[in-house]
């Protein structure tokens, strides 16, 4: 079974120019090449020099018992790997949008910008949703939350009003897919944090 509008909805707000997607693939704030940024730091009256070192995330290699688990586990992988881009996408698009809106001074307008967002939207991307499986919109649902910090029922209900939400919320739980659900990088979805971070160090 195919993933449907209710996924779909979420891109209303994050219209795309080509290519994007496969440059949003990996994510690396770094410096370029072996350059540091010296600072003057003054401790107990002495002014010495100290450079930012970014915080390091160790993760633990996962073990499995069964061989099953380890295919649950590759499949995740394959499924974060084709979602994850577009979650970025959604968080890049969205301060872009919000950034817009900013200089739109009436409500027609509002409704006249967010009208070309979605036609944009849909041009760009329904092929796309349509090829997800449940699997992976239940995945980009609570990578979305991860990126924005909003979950996407909450997107909506801000962007579109509440009948829009409650109405795609409704769509989305006839196929088991639930628009408030929360990323979890703690709890349930400590897994799928794990991975994502190997992804971004580019070791998957």
């Amino acid at each position: 079974m195919k993933l449907i509008s209710a996924i779909l909805v979420v891109f209303i707000y994050v219209a795309d120019t080509s290519g994007q997607i496969d440059s949003l693939k990996q994510r690396n704030d770094s410096l370029q090449g072996k350059t540091f940024l010296l600072q003057k730091v003054k401790r107990d009256g002495v002014t010495l020099p100290e450079v930012e070192i970014k915080e390091v995330t160790v993760v633990a290699h996962p073990r499995f018992a069964k061989k099953s688990d380890y295919r649950k586990y590759e499949r995740l992988v394959y499924n974060l790997k084709k979602v994850y881009p577009y979650a970025i996408l959604v968080r890049t698009r969205l301060n872009q949008v919000n950034e817009a809106m900013k200089d739109i001074k009436t409500e027609k307008e509002r409704k006249d910008y967010m009208r070309s967002v979605e036609k944009d939207v849909f041009a760009a991307y329904e092929g796309d949703m349509r090829e997800m499986t449940i699997t992976q919109g239940r995945l980009l649902i609570k990578l979305i939350d991860r990126e924005t910090q909003n979950t996407s029922y909450t997107l909506i209900k801000d962007y579109r009003g509440k009948f829009a939400a409650v109405f795609w919320q409704g769509i989305a739980r006839i196929f088991g897919t639930n628009l408030k659900e929360e990323y979890d990088p703690y709890g349930d979805d400590a897994l799928i944090e794990a991975i994502i971070l190997e992804i971004d160090a580019g070791r998957l």
